[in-house]
């Protein structure tokens, strides 16, 4: 379990019981006034069961929580248990909304409840929104709707740094929750925007790298993210083929070491495939589209990639108080696989940077939703 922090407090249990789940976290976080409270799931565990008991140990305040595909506690990396902070009053502003149903796009309706949300949080802020806000997005991982809620509230958000993660469950693909202030809904997002006095850095990283092997989805169901075809072939086979491996062999492992990159803006992002589907088709976790241009891409060394993300973090921020970590769990997936202590070492650095988050369906980063990163936002900490 987590040792109480005075600042930001956090917590964690694997305990059998809600009961116990419960007094664990409680006891934890205390009884200091929040702004907010966060839990994430893994697990056996009922999100909405937690979330009920949490709210009535923590009367008023906003609560928001989801499902995931694993924690990230003190211990690192967790398949299974709960893990929860809380953010102060005294350094922190929180608003929220829920949108919901996200399959149903509304693009005039989203917009409205973002720039009523930021209405709202200049009224209450503690500090100029400007500069000191930034912007946290949880969705149903199973909606395949995180690029229309993007769509919609990004430009409303402008300059405010966004990031966020889908909801998973475990790698079951069935359902996948968010709970929002005493609701526990599918086919939803959570928008949490928080100002702050304390420093703090949006970021992402990934240690994927693009290679100079390409592929075009000539055939897709754009709306299911299923590619049909890859250069006018099967798409199995096709990228079965550029991986050097048969249809056979391709399972979820084979996804997490090679997936593929789109490039946006100069930058390249990772798109990584969930499964196969049917006798031919590939289901992605994020959209595509035909005539979109894949590279297939190479992976580095995921533990120093992170090590030196964090580095660069702390010479900006100090060491941070809390990290809130979106991170995916192919990630996790590719570190298991290895079987020679990385995911160990990787569960080290998240513990020493006060990491607290879960493993997720997909990530969000500003206005992309993308794959195979590690995503969050580090707070460090102001007396001031």
């Amino acid at each position: 379990m987590l040792q109480q922090s005075i600042k930001i407090p956090k917590a964690s249990s694997t305990a059998q019981t809600m009961e116990n789940v419960v007094f664990d976290l409680k006891s934890q976080l205390g009884e200091q006034p929040f702004s907010a409270l966060f839990y994430f799931c893994a697990g056996a565990y009922e999100l909405s069961e937690i979330g009920e008991a949490l709210s009535v140990s923590y009367p008023g305040v906003p609560l928001i929580g989801c499902t995931s595909a694993g924690v990230i506690d003190d211990s690192g990396y967790n398949k299974a248990g709960v893990c929860a902070f809380g953010l102060p009053v005294d350094q922190f502003s929180v608003v929220t909304d829920l949108i919901s149903p996200v399959s149903q796009f509304d693009m005039t309706a989203w917009r409205k409840q973002t720039r009523d949300l930021l209405d709202k949080l200049e009224n209450t802020s503690l500090t100029r929104v400007a500069d000191h806000t930034f912007a946290f997005l949880l969705v149903d991982g199973l909606s395949l709707s995180e690029e229309t809620v993007l769509s919609a509230i990004c430009p409303e958000l402008g300059d405010i740094p966004l990031f966020g993660g889908s909801a998973g469950d475990d790698l079951k693909f069935e359902k996948t929750e968010i709970f929002f202030n005493g609701q526990t809904v599918g086919d939803g997002a959570a928008l949490i925007l928080v100002n702050t006095s304390c420093p703090f850095k949006v970021f992402r990283t990934q240690h994927f790298v693009e290679t100079e092997r390409k592929m075009v989805i000539t055939e897709a169901d754009p709306h299911s993210r299923i590619v049909k075809e890859i250069n006018a072939s099967p798409a199995t086979e096709e990228y079965a083929r550029l991986i050097g491996v048969a249809p056979s062999e391709l399972t979820s492992l084979t996804f997490a070491k090679h997936p593929v990159m789109v490039r946006v803006g100069g930058s390249y992002f990772v798109r990584s495939i969930q499964r196969p589907e049917g006798a031919d088709g590939l289901k992605f976790f994020c959209a595509i589209d035909e005539g979109l241009v894949l590279t297939l891409a190479e992976g580095g060394d995921l533990s120093a990639n992170l090590n030196d993300t964090m580095n660069e973090i702390q010479k900006e921020i100090g060491v941070p108080e809390l990290v809130i970590g979106c991170d995916c769990i192919f990630r996790k997936l590719e570190l298991e696989q290895h079987g020679d202590n990385r995911l160990d070492g990787v569960s080290d650095i998240l513990k020493k940077n006060n990491v607290i988050g879960f493993n997720t369906f997909g990530e969000q980063f500003h206005g992309m939703h993308v794959n195979q990163t590690f995503t969050g936002v580090a707070i460090g900490w102001s007396d001031d």
